[in-house]
């Protein structure tokens, strides 16, 4: 491929050598670029060698104007190099009172972002070009796709400082959005009415991990949630566009395994029936109308074993920006690819504790809740209160310290279930059948309830949510006294 003519990239010298002569005759102004403007952002290196000697003088709390920075360039025998003595002199007489630093600092940006789009469009076409047979296509794309969204993360500069007045009324949007809403939550609903109550509903930049051991039901918890919000943000007429979707990632199950889940629950039809066919004529006439229904519903599924956490990333950021996204769901925590740090290969407690940052980012980032999912170690089982604690969380690193909310799943019927008493040597029948008579009657009253325990909220109380549990449709439900949420008099 032909060479890249430097000449012809995008820049202008002249609002370099502008903004850079209004720093000379006017050091406070830098206070105003310092975070926006960077040496490399200049297209001349003249001028990058000079706005780097003022960065550094302007940080110490020197002067820097021409007779500072003509010592400054002669101490290190570099004043040549910048075109001497008169070339500052030349930059000094180019400043203008009536200089906006910010509007030319942000001109000079713009210009270097250019300048790197083009560079890297021309290095993915030279990689393609030479057909590496180390590196496949598909990787080559998704270097391609690492590379331009590192670019649109350093074309992200509206960081800073919020004057308190505009918190204040941020923070008083929120609160009279969560007073105007019915059951006054702030955030998205997830269709559990005490769970919302607690929580306030899913809230943008939320981190929220659910953890729970095996058979507990922590990914139907999470699809129950995932159809939910679906379904309410493709309804939700103030909604925005960018929001009206969600993206499952589910590591663990296939795609069409979650649609059936997804399906059992809609339909009322046992999963186990759905996935042996043994279904009647009206079941599958019911399933295949429910279908129809539910294809409009924006729920999208990538079930990539092994994702990395920046993969995860990049797709969530595409898919917002080409369908909308609302909320993020990741099926489980432990099943993220390593992170490809090579200060973290071979630490998996480090590297977990990077994939909860990255989450943490994400939800920052494209402002909206994530929900991931999370194993608890095997010490719950060795205790006899099986209820989990924030200290079973497997692999945790900085879990529980990125999480804004963690809530265990627990269903205290798997263990009863599990534990049906056996007739002991030397045990009189009178004996064992009021035991087995007890289990029974424990059994048969927990068999549909479970607990979502609040184990850490950032913004709320802690606390147990009770739900209602149908193992049979894989499902989470209101009880039948939590269908009221207390009114404002109450």
């Amino acid at each position: 491929m032909e060479k890249i003519d430097a000449t012809k990239l995008p820049k202008n010298i002249e609002a370099e050598q502008a903004l850079i002569g209004t720093l000379l005759i006017n050091n406070k102004a830098y206070e105003k670029i310092a975070d926006l403007l960077k040496s490399a952002y200049f297209a001349d290196s003249t001028h990058q060698k000079i706005y780097d000697a003022m960065s550094k003088l302007l940080n110490r709390e020197h002067t820097a104007d021409i007779i500072t920075l003509k010592n400054y360039f002669e101490q290190e025998g570099t004043l040549d190099q910048v075109g001497g003595f008169p070339y500052l002199v030349k930059l000094a007489e180019s400043a203008s009172p009536l200089t906006n630093v910010e509007y030319y600092a942000q001109f000079i940006y713009d210009k270097y972002l250019r300048r790197e789009l083009i560079n890297t469009g021309y290095e993915i076409v030279n990689d393609a070009l030479e057909e590496n047979l180390d590196i496949s296509a598909e990787e080559q794309i998704s270097q391609a796709e690492k590379a331009l969204y590192s670019l649109a993360d350093r074309g992200d500069n509206q960081g800073g400082f919020m004057d308190f007045q505009s918190a204040l009324n941020s923070s008083l949007s929120y609160i009279e959005k969560a007073y105007q809403k019915e059951g006054r939550i702030s955030g998205i609903p997830t269709g559990l009415v005490q769970l919302d109550y607690k929580i306030g509903g899913l809230n943008d930049s939320d981190l929220i991990i659910i953890a729970g051991r095996p058979g507990m039901g922590k990914t139907a918890l999470a699809t129950n949630i995932a159809y939910n919000v679906a379904e309410f943000l493709s309804r939700d007429k103030d909604t925005p566009a960018d929001k009206k979707g969600v993206a499952f990632f589910s590591l663990e199950m296939s795609a069409d395994e979650l649609a059936s889940r997804v399906l059992s629950t809609a339909t009322q039809t046992s999963s186990h029936k759905m996935r042996t066919g043994d279904l009647q004529e009206s079941e599958f006439t019911r399933i295949a109308a429910a279908v129809r229904e539910l294809e409009t519903i924006p729920l999208y599924i990538d079930d990539t074993p092994g994702i990395s956490i920046n993969a995860i990333r990049s797709r969530a950021r595409r898919l917002k920006r080409s369908k909308g996204l609302g909320l993020v769901v990741i099926d489980y925590i432990q099943l993220i690819g390593g992170t490809g740090d090579k200060k973290s290969e071979g630490n998996r407690v480090q590297e977990v504790s990077e994939i909860s940052r990255g989450l943490k980012i994400l939800a920052k980032e494209l402002k909206i809740p994530v929900i991931a999912l999370s194993q608890l170690n095997r010490s719950v089982e060795s205790r006899e209160d099986k209820q989990p604690q924030m200290s079973d969380l497997r692999e945790s690193g900085s879990i529980e310290q990125d999480a804004d909310i963690v809530m265990f799943v627990f269903r205290q019927n798997y263990y009863i279930h599990n534990s049906e008493p056996k007739r002991q040597e030397n045990e009189s029948e009178e004996t064992f059948l009021k035991k087995h008579a007890d289990w029974e009657i424990r059994d048969r009253q927990t068999a549909n309830l479970a607990e979502v325990i609040i184990g850490k909220q950032r913004h709320g109380p802690t606390g147990t949510v009770k739900l209602y549990w149908n193992g049979e449709f894989t499902q989470f439900g209101n009880l039948a006294e939590d269908d009221r949420l207390p009114q404002k008099n109450d």
